[in-house]
């Protein structure tokens, strides 16, 4: 993807979340990866939501309706019924038959087929790249860290404007992916290996990919 291109999917995902109702509340939108390097074309566009836990929505009430209409289980608990009844081709459940988030905000955000991650948490970036790599020196399972190298477009309603003109002209300046992690405590001896994991992974994505955490 030539990286204008990359760039204009990430505004269009800024103002459909500044314009339009989404699922769950949105509190920040973060990019990381390539699109942060200023790399150009760039191999996938990665993309990071912060979300907010929906505690209670006013139409909680009403799930059994959309279980019968839709046949799905958790609207107004898990995603706003509101936004589910003016986007009912949006709606997408887990494995389970529930409501699941991170895929209706892909569903609602990402253009179709096109090479583009989300990662949908309720944790901010800089809390679950921690988190991520905690879990993953745990369990031996690089492939499952979250490149730290992220920038921060869209907070509480608010845009940085310096940070997209910085991002359009490639002004960040970060570390190796090895480096970072370093950085952030990671054996120096395993760093390469790390690095390789995550570079591994994502090179065996394709087409539009979506991730949902919980922290």
């Amino acid at each position: 993807m030539e990286r204008s291109v990359a760039i204009e999917r990430i505004e269009g995902i800024v103002e459909t979340v500044e314009n339009e109702t989404m699922p769950v509340p949105v509190r920040e939108i973060w990019v990381y990866g390539d699109v942060a390097l200023g790399l150009d074309p760039i191999d996938r566009l990665d993309v990071y939501v912060t979300k907010d836990i929906l505690l209670r929505d006013d139409d909680a009430d009403r799930e059994a309706e959309f279980v019968d209409s839709l046949g799905v289980k958790g609207v107004g608990k898990t995603v706003r019924a509101g936004w589910a009844d003016e986007n009912s081709d949006l709606l997408r459940a887990n494995d389970n038959g529930y409501a699941a988030p991170e895929k209706c905000l892909a569903a609602h955000l990402l253009p179709a087929d096109e090479p583009v991650h989300l990662e949908v948490c309720n944790s901010s970036f800089e809390d679950n790249v921690t988190q991520r790599l905690k879990g993953a020196i745990s369990r031996d399972a690089y492939e499952q860290i979250l490149d730290p190298r992220g920038v921060c477009l869209w907070v509480d309603g608010q845009r940085s404007k310096e940070a997209f003109r910085k991002l359009r002209a490639s002004e960040f300046a970060f570390p190796t992916l090895p480096d970072a992690l370093e950085m952030l405590g990671l054996d120096e001896t395993k760093t390469a290996e790390a690095a390789e994991a995550v570079e591994s992974y994502r090179r065996r994505q394709e087409g539009t990919t979506v991730r949902g955490d919980v922290v």
